[in-house]
């Protein structure tokens, strides 16, 4: 699970711009930069819950069957973001 996003699961080697920028600018080794940016995540989900119903959403609107996104999003509950 090192290799993928620490929120919402993505593998880091999919995101686009290589990953969520740190509050210093610098990149983020544990967020994509859909979830993080300058420091502070971008959604508004308080509970891996939202994250899934979110990615969820996202992924289908992208042309993906429902149950192959809730397949991808079945690992957001134990990602560190979600860890309490």
């Amino acid at each position: 699970m090192k290799n993928m996003c620490q929120s919402c699961g993505m593998p880091l080697s999919k995101d686009p711009k290589n990953g969520g920028t740190n509050k210093d600018g610098s990149k983020s080794d544990k967020y994509c930069s859909y979830c993080y940016k300058d420091g502070k995540f971008i959604d508004s989900c308080k509970n891996p819950q939202e994250m899934q119903k979110l990615c969820i959403d996202m992924m289908t609107k992208g042309g993906m069957p429902r149950w192959v996104a809730w397949i991808f999003t079945r690992v957001i509950p134990k990602l560190e973001r979600w860890k309490k």
